[in-house]
């Protein structure tokens, strides 16, 4: 009896003390490796990826580039005459702050034309009940990142470049219950 209590009280510290989180913004470098690129294929890297409000967007490139942010036609024409913005600074940070699409180009008609160019379409971020929100993209499953961890040097899995945790105090509740029972026995 005493066990189970002690399980219980710590699972109860565990969610009030915020350890089931529900979203956490993720920070995306686009492209990866190859950054803001023309070398960057950017259809691949998007790939997976679900991006919500309050996530970011970092764009490192070299100083033959520009980064544009088009409307639709902008994007599909490579035309920048109506950017909402323009950076030339070789490190430019952009935060997703709306649901939406997002068009990104390079400013070299000829870059963009041969690929430097980023559709980014944005949800809402899930709900705080532990509902996901619909993926904007189709992709690959979870994938344990050997390299990769979390705060306590523990691997994390990471689910197509998102660094969300989406346990809902529900389920941590309904862990913690199970886990008080199993005490009992």
């Amino acid at each position: 009896m005493a066990q189970s209590c002690l399980a219980l009280a710590v699972c109860v510290l565990l969610v009030h003390g915020g350890a089931a989180r529900v979203a956490e913004a993720a920070s995306y470098n686009v492209g990866n490796s190859a950054g803001w690129d023309i070398s960057a294929d950017f259809p691949s890297w998007l790939d997976g990826k679900s991006f919500f409000v309050g996530d970011t967007l970092v764009f490192q490139y070299s100083k033959y580039h520009t980064l544009s942010e088009v409307d639709e036609a902008g994007y599909r024409n490579c035309s920048t005459a109506s950017a909402v913005l323009s950076s030339s600074d070789g490190n430019t940070t952009v935060a997703l702050t709306a649901p939406g699409d997002r068009y990104f180009v390079c400013g070299n008609e000829l870059h963009c034309l041969g690929g430097m160019r980023l559709h980014v379409p944005v949800s809402e971020p899930a709900s705080p009940g532990g509902a996901g929100a619909t993926p904007a993209s189709p992709g690959g499953g979870g994938a344990l990142s050997p390299g990769a961890a979390g705060d306590a040097g523990v691997p994390t899995l990471d689910l197509g470049g998102s660094h969300r945790v989406t346990v809902g105090p529900a389920v941590a509740t309904w862990l913690c219950i199970i886990a008080a029972a199993l005490f009992v026995w």
